[in-house]
């Protein structure tokens, strides 16, 4: 039997997928595939979301309904089951993969014992609960703006900064928690801004509003973040270049917190922060007036995140794992 005449794979489809956002033409990816030319062009014609985009995850789950292979009865027969995974969607914007795992995880009273996939909870979706697609969160492709040479771009020179090369080791392996990353969000035509830090082993978020990005301001949000918690889950904070970070050295002096820079242009290295940023604009775009939102519903969005279940801590939230932390050395949550 021929290539050709066996179903695409999922890993294929990744590729495809991982492809199509390159550019490839369809005729490139098939012989990248060793593949029929045609065989492409109807997998992407036939498996696309309904916004015309090919995502590997909810294609395999496509071709598995159209193929009878996935059963999604359960969903139907299973009332508890099926209010679960609505209100997950919903209410909390999980993903089927998220829903799947924290049902394994940490199910409710009335669901133990059962499972589903998440490639059921697509096709479900896809198939009979077309209205749910919009609680689905779809990746919207950055838009690269054209930017010019850097060699005349302005670097902020923070004193005494520590270079994130100098960070050692245990920071660098997420071996212990109390390691976080800092940023500040901006939003279009305002002052007010979100402080933003992020632990990076228990994913944990700490968000608060500021007046502006000045360095008091800053000060101030993760001075605000450090009284919420426990003094040993401080160890240090990694930033990158900008002039908020200048009042660091207090939190060396005060705080006993080591503070670590990035390289110039180099936001990847601190990626827990920058992740937690798109999950952030998810609740608040940049058009939002934050100017009218108070601090409370700042913590409200910041709760959600931090109760929201994640694969890297084998579906518990960050507040969980955290907490499981604090209860290890006898403690409590502050607040």
């Amino acid at each position: 039997m021929s290539k050709n005449q066996v179903g695409i794979t999922f890993y294929e489809r990744q590729i495809i997928e991982f492809r199509l956002k390159g550019k490839w033409p369809r005729r490139q990816i098939a012989r990248h595939l060793k593949r029929d030319h045609s065989v492409v062009v109807r997998e992407v014609k036939r498996n696309s979301n309904l916004d015309g985009k090919y995502v590997a995850e909810s294609a395999q789950a496509k071709a598995d309904r159209l193929s009878h292979k996935t059963n999604v009865r359960l969903l139907n027969d299973n009332p508890y089951l099926r209010r679960f995974v609505i209100r997950s969607l919903r209410d909390d914007q999980l993903s089927p993969e998220q829903i799947a795992g924290r049902l394994k995880a940490a199910p409710p009273s009335e669901l133990k014992g059962v499972s589903i996939s998440h490639e059921s909870i697509y096709q479900w979706i896809y198939a009979e609960q077309k209205w749910l697609y919009r609680y689905l969160r779809r990746k919207k492709r950055a838009v690269r703006q054209k930017h010019y040479s850097r060699k005349n771009w302005p670097v902020n020179t923070v004193p005494d900064r520590v270079s994130i090369h100098e960070r050692p080791r245990v920071i660098d392996e997420r071996i212990r928690v109390g390691d976080w990353e800092s940023d500040s969000m901006k939003f279009t035509k305002q002052r007010t801004a979100l402080s933003v830090q992020y632990e990076r082993k228990s994913m944990l978020a700490r968000i608060t509003k500021v007046d502006n990005l000045g360095k008091d301001e800053t000060f101030r949000a993760i001075t605000n973040g450090i009284g919420s918690l426990p003094q040993y889950l401080w160890n240090s904070i990694t930033f990158d270049n900008g002039g908020e970070a200048a009042r660091h050295t207090e939190l060396r002096k005060d705080y006993h917190i080591g503070t670590y820079f990035c390289d110039a242009y180099a936001s990847w290295q601190k990626g827990g922060v920058e992740n937690l940023n798109g999950l952030i604009r998810q609740y608040l775009p940049r058009k939002t007036n934050l100017g009218i939102m108070s601090q409370s519903e700042i913590i409200a969005i910041q709760e959600k995140l931090n109760n929201r279940p994640r694969k890297g801590l084998g579906y518990l939230t960050p507040n969980e794992f955290i907490q499981r932390e604090i209860a290890g050395r006898g403690g409590a949550l502050i607040s």
